[in-house]
């Protein structure tokens, strides 16, 4: 349509922008030539290598898009996380001092039980203890009554020069036993 301007405007003035193109060196033939070929090569670059950049850059365009939009998903998924992991730490925290106080009530527990049965196991051997030394005193005793019968049979025997019968030895041992009892 261009062009067809150009020859217009040409016709109608004539002789005048022919006069200043002749003057300037112009050659129509060539001029149009070389619109026509400057036109084709226009056409061709704008198929060939202007549709696939304009397709590649806004290709690119949705992929920082895209990757804008990832990266603040990325950003708001890292600051739920970091919520959640100081939630955990919390809790974490939280059931760690649980678990020392737990720790801690069971050993008052088992020291208390330990305690109560070391005394009762003490109580225990302090009553045997006094059971055996009842038991030691009396058998003692027991032998301090034989041999002092004994005695008492041996001095009688030898006081009175008489051999006693084992009647007579048999009432001094109980009157003796009942003097000392």
């Amino acid at each position: 349509m261009m062009c067809a301007l150009a020859f217009q405007a040409v016709a109608e003035h004539g002789a005048g922008a022919e006069g200043i193109a002749s003057r300037f060196g112009v050659d129509w033939p060539h001029l149009l030539a070389q619109i026509v070929s400057f036109g084709i090569v226009c056409a061709v670059l704008y198929l060939l290598a202007y549709k696939p950049i304009l397709k590649m850059l806004e290709a690119r365009r949705e992929q920082i898009a895209s990757g804008l939009a990832n990266a603040k998903k990325i950003e708001a998924e890292l600051a739920r996380i970091e919520i959640e992991r100081r939630d955990v730490l919390t809790r974490a925290d939280a059931y760690g001092k649980q678990l020392i106080e737990e720790a801690r009530a069971a050993a008052a527990r088992v020291r208390t039980e330990e305690t109560r049965k070391t005394a009762a196991a003490a109580e225990q051997l302090l009553v045997r203890a006094q059971e055996t030394s009842e038991r030691e005193r009396a058998r003692m005793l027991a032998e301090l009554k034989r041999e002092v019968g004994q005695l008492v049979l041996r001095t009688t025997a030898s006081v009175t020069g008489k051999v006693l019968t084992d009647d007579d030895q048999r009432r001094l041992s109980e009157e003796t036993a009942r003097q000392l009892g």
